[in-house]
């Protein structure tokens, strides 16, 4: 039976359109009441940026065969059992038969500030996956196959994200890839690093300017870390799960 994808596409360039549009409605409703935030965080404080790629990934899950499993989004229901810290808040879990199939991150980052919370999504996405595949080696879960564990990433595409970026290394040269590496061309390397070295089943970037509120227009950056490639996988993973645990 072929994989659903569920004309992703046109469900991402929606999702695109909502991510920005929700960061100006949260920003608006905060000038109104007189409690604006500092720069772009008032753009963030609403919470729901991501709800349109979160919708993608379920109509995936749902579409693959596993409608019936327990897809948690209440933040009560999102907690996994970690190995160097008690529990970890995940973005989405797909439970089916007492069995964890699928937890995923979904983030974003816009400007105009992209240096340190680079590093501080690089830093939460490795800390995050070393901390699951460990409790899942110790049996956290219980015994049972690998789950699929996803992350996606959107970023506002912008000149300070594209530009090339000079780091500092005094006493050991930088990796050649990223030196002169703009911010979206180090998330794209993070990505693929982040499947090679199997912290995540699959891990996608995508980049989208904020005059994409009309348009939905976005740009991915390689094929390994494209919105297909993570969709594709997911889907792939649901429909043998749903086809082992009938």
């Amino acid at each position: 039976m072929a994989l659903d994808l569920v004309n992703y596409e046109q469900k991402a360039h929606e999702a695109v359109k909502a991510f920005w549009g929700n960061r100006e409605a949260a920003r608006q409703k905060q000038i109104e009441s007189g409690k604006a935030d500092q720069g772009e965080r008032a753009g963030v404080t609403g919470g729901k940026n991501m709800d349109g790629f979160l919708a993608l990934v379920l109509d995936i899950i749902k579409a693959n065969g596993l409608a019936h499993a327990e897809i948690h989004q209440n933040k009560a229901m999102l907690t996994l059992p970690g190995y160097f810290r008690p529990t970890k808040l995940w973005d989405l879990l797909v439970i089916y038969k007492g069995e964890l199939i699928a937890a995923i991150e979904l983030k974003s980052q816009v400007g105009p500030s992209f240096g340190n919370n680079f590093n501080n999504r690089t830093e939460e996405a490795i800390g995050t996956a070393h901390d699951l595949w460990t409790a899942f080696r110790e049996e956290a879960f219980g015994k049972q196959p690998r789950p699929f564990v996803g992350w996606l990433m959107m970023v506002e595409d912008a000149p300070e994200s594209r530009r090339p970026v000079r780091d500092s290394s005094p006493h050991f040269p930088v990796f050649e890839e990223f030196k002169g590496a703009s911010y979206l061309t180090r998330y794209d390397l993070l990505c693929q690093r982040l499947v090679q070295e199997q912290l995540y089943t699959t891990a996608a970037v995508i980049a989208a300017e904020r005059s994409a509120v009309d348009t939905g227009d976005f740009t991915e950056l390689s094929s390994m870390t494209s919105l297909k490639t993570f969709v594709a996988a997911l889907a792939g993973h649901v429909a043998a799960e749903a086809a082992r645990l009938g």
